[in-house]
């Protein structure tokens, strides 16, 4: 793309500003516009008690690239820090259970892997698998559905529901496992028995591992000294080093078609002409943005449902947790068990970087909410910090006062990914392409984690320059056109 290009990035969560990282590298003028007074999104850096910490999400992937690379070429290298504890506990049938090994995303390959954590008769039913009839699964279904009609709803409710729940906050019975477990519903496609294609993606992850000795297993998660939520951060302040405009506080309240080739994007009292616009919003937004050129893009976005949490973080005495809180980074929370938090994070065993800003301040956090709960979400906060002291007593038997609380509420944080959603997304994309120069990325679309969203982020990008590209193509060369050229 020219240099002389301009476009607009509308949303400056992490997706919004990885887009607008990429297009700097084709050399495009950049505009980020947000409606918040800040960048970042769900990443969001606070402070308790004299110690930095994360207000929303906490880590990521490092087993995919995207997001460990954006923060090296952001200036962040050294800040790179993985797990200081990589066990974590379950609270359920009463106790703090060690979390098997052996499975992916809940669904184990032996009864074996998950014995302590299930009933005799739990561990029995996954046993029958091997001689159960195919189940179908055509061309998407539920995880805990499938999971349930060959291993037994036990796995679900005590496994895949609280792992699935950790990261979409919503309900393993409708999550789709095309989009949220790829490998497995791939691998459940050429296999009868579950447990089977578990084994095999196993193997084949074994099979894949370095051959010569490592001096450590890659971390699978990885998070950033300070928090996770400086990463926005950091790339909004190289975005501006290479000359992008970032504009907060700044509603978009419409996007129009600008001529045949441009778009013209009202934000707060300013008009901006753009050739090519990138949306990288949550879907209600997107909804609204989009309808005047593209209602059935719009109808769609709309179906998208959310999920709404709270995140509750207390920081205590460490002389009052020493001898109370347990090893490990912290424990997840089966909602079959009938409590009230989901999961609760002991940031300061997790994360070394929190521990060493003050040794005598332990970081605990819990969450609260899941998809298609809302009576606990409309509780003060103070309520919600005594629910999870609560919860924290009973599982751990932590009585101490905390130091200082905070509840950070993310209302409609997490889109949801039912049967079917990889289908929506396709007809969104579908109509968006037939808006030349337009693109959208982010979590409603290929997955909520960072490196997901980075990677759509990219995929935005890379689908502009070649929309910009055609119609620099199609200016110089007209007459291509008519014979399938690419500005067609």
């Amino acid at each position: 793309m020219s240099g002389s290009r301009h476009v607009v990035v509308i949303g400056a969560g992490i997706a919004g500003l990885a887009a607008a990282h990429r297009l700097l590298d084709q050399t495009t003028r950049v505009t980020v516009v947000e409606a918040d007074h800040r960048v970042g999104g769900k990443l969001l850096p606070g402070e308790i008690a004299g110690v930095r910490v994360d207000l929303g999400a906490e880590s990521m992937l490092a087993r995919r690239p995207e997001a460990v690379t954006l923060a090296r070429e952001t200036g962040l290298a050294d800040h790179l820090q993985p797990p200081a504890t990589a066990t974590a506990s379950l609270w359920t049938r009463g106790a703090l259970r060690p979390m098997p090994r052996g499975h992916v995303m809940g669904v184990p390959g032996t009864a074996a892997a998950v014995a302590g954590i299930l009933s005799e008769q739990g561990l029995a039913r996954i046993e029958r698998d091997a001689d159960l009839p195919p189940t179908d699964i055509g061309d998407d279904v539920a995880v805990g559905e499938y999971v349930a009609a060959r291993l037994g709803r036990e796995v679900v409710d005590r496994l895949v529901e609280p792992l699935l729940g950790g990261v979409y906050a919503g309900d393993a019975y409708r999550i789709s496992m095309r989009m949220a477990v790829p490998q497995l519903f791939e691998a459940a496609r050429t296999h009868t028995s579950l447990t089977e294609a578990v084994r095999e993606i196993q193997a084949k992850a074994t099979a894949n591992a370095p051959t010569t000795p490592a001096p450590a297993p890659a971390p699978v998660f990885m998070g950033l000294r300070g928090g996770i939520g400086t990463l926005p951060l950091a790339v909004a302040q190289t975005l501006r080093a290479r000359g992008a405009e970032i504009l907060t506080g700044t509603p978009v309240t419409d996007l129009r078609r600008d001529g045949e080739r441009g778009w013209r994007v009202t934000a707060g009292d300013r008009t901006l002409h753009a050739d090519g616009v990138v949306v990288a919003t949550p879907a209600r937004a997107a909804a609204s943005l989009l309808a005047p050129e593209s209602p059935p893009a719009a109808a769609e976005l709309r179906a998208i449902e959310y999920a709404s949490m709270a995140l509750v973080t207390l920081a205590y005495r460490r002389s009052d947790t020493e001898a109370r809180l347990p090893e490990g980074s912290g424990f997840l929370v089966p909602p079959v068990d009938g409590h009230t938090i989901k999961a609760s994070t002991f940031a300061s065993h997790k994360w070394g970087w929190i521990a060493e800003e003050d040794p005598d301040v332990v970081v605990v956090r819990t969450s609260l909410g899941r998809y298609g709960e809302t009576e606990i979400l409309q509780r003060d906060d103070d309520d919600l910090v005594e629910i999870s002291r609560g919860d924290l007593r009973e599982a751990t038997g932590l009585d101490a006062t905390p130091l200082r609380t905070r509840v950070t509420r993310w209302d409609d944080g997490l889109p949801q990914y039912p049967v079917g959603h990889h289908a929506r997304v396709a007809r969104i994309r579908a109509h968006v392409a037939a808006l030349p120069g337009l693109a959208v990325c982010g979590a409603p679309y290929d997955g909520v984690g960072i490196p997901a969203c980075i990677a759509s982020a990219y995929a935005a990008a890379d689908q502009l320059g070649g929309d910009l590209t055609g119609v620099q193509q199609l200016t110089a060369h007209p007459v291509q056109s008519l014979h399938g050229g690419a500005g067609e």
